[in-house]
């Protein structure tokens, strides 16, 4: 079996797993794991089974640990509960806060082991879901996927602790949402600078989510949609239909995956949304906080997808047209859905935009 490392950078614990097999010899992929709110990497390791994976596919798993003592001279790098400080705007910016972080203890791992920078990725849950995707934006030249379950848009708030003392605003666009996606994903094309780059995108929402809105991973679609789209050269909105659509029942829980391709037409955003689940990891294991057993297996398919193995799960997916009706996400205030598929609410959140912008 591999090893589950402790170490230490400046005042921020983080713990390494380390397959059995690990050639010192061949460069292996590298994927940063950020836990919740109110978790740690010895729980979040536990109820995703990212650890287990890691030791089959030869992989190795940084998890970085927001709990640690205040620090007068980092504010923002602080948080009472754990939780990434994603709606900080020092948060937001290469070079700086948490992303900065980051990418330097990714740097200190890569100075005791021999890492493939080709296949460097990160996935997260809720606030470290949110963080995965400002990595994406603030270090496109490092990661080569992000993948972001319960997690928001990049830019989706940003909160100044003088005028805004208990973060409202992140708690109003974790509930209902972004005004407008469209242009969180000018605000991360302008972030990428010099280093712009497409990336890679795989997102997980429970429509039953009553802490993040399942809003908010659609959105994070049409963000990272927009983003790709301009750094392909696209002027305007980027045309956000999904290029397909498959739709399954796991473990009593309806499922729809929507793919998304790039201007070269090849899969590149995905977004799964699962009914009868809320904020948790999908496909979970009870051994950890913030899980849910049933349901697709999160942590699978989203290696899966950063590897570019696009496997499916063993049930096998229904093939529909994009524009079928699927079961997906509700309005912030209406109710829950039932178990009657609804007309799909990317469809017409994209025409709502569409006619804003109009």
């Amino acid at each position: 079996m591999g090893k589950f490392l402790d170490f230490i950078y400046q005042d921020f614990k983080y713990k390494l797993y380390v397959p059995g097999e690990y050639n010192l010899d061949k460069e292996s992929p590298l994927l940063v794991m950020l836990h919740g709110c109110g978790q740690d990497p010895d729980d979040f390791a536990a109820g995703t089974n990212m650890n287990t994976l890691a030791e089959k596919e030869k992989f190795l798993v940084l998890y970085p640990d927001m709990n640690h003592p205040l620090n007068l001279s980092d504010l923002a790098g602080y948080n009472p509960f754990g939780c990434w400080n994603w709606f900080l705007d020092k948060n937001q910016h290469r070079g700086e806060g948490h992303p900065k972080l980051i990418y330097e203890i990714i740097n200190e791992v890569k100075s005791k082991y021999k890492i493939d920078s080709n296949k460097v990725y990160a996935a997260g849950l809720s606030a470290g879901g949110s963080l995965a995707c400002i990595l994406g934006v603030t270090y496109p030249d490092v990661f080569n996927g992000i993948g972001i379950c319960s997690g928001l848009a990049y830019d989706a708030a940003n909160v100044f602790f003088l005028t805004d003392p208990m973060a409202e605003e992140a708690k109003k666009r974790m509930e209902k949402g972004v005004p407008d996606p469209y242009e969180c994903g000018n605000s991360a094309f302008q972030e990428m600078g010099e280093y712009k780059k497409k990336i890679r995108v795989i997102v997980f929402h429970g429509i039953y989510d009553t802490t993040v809105h399942p809003i908010n991973g659609q959105q994070v679609i049409i963000q990272w949609a927009q983003t790709n789209f301009l750094v392909e050269g696209g002027i305007g909105l980027a045309d956000v239909t999904p290029a397909l659509v498959k739709s399954d029942i796991i473990d009593g829980k309806v499922c729809t995956q929507h793919v998304y391709n790039g201007g070269d037409s090849e899969p590149l955003l995905e977004l799964w949304m699962i009914d009868k689940m809320g904020h948790t990891w999908s496909g979970g294991s009870s051994n950890g906080s913030y899980t849910d057993p049933s349901g697709p297996n999160a942590t699978e398919i989203i290696w899966n997808f950063f590897s570019k193995q696009q496997q499916q799960p063993e049930e096998k997916l229904i093939e529909t047209p994009a524009n079928t009706l699927v079961p997906s996400s509700v309005n912030p205030q209406d109710e829950p859905p039932s178990e009657t598929p609804k007309k799909n609410f990317l469809s017409i959140l994209l025409s709502k935009l569409r006619k804003k912008k109009n």
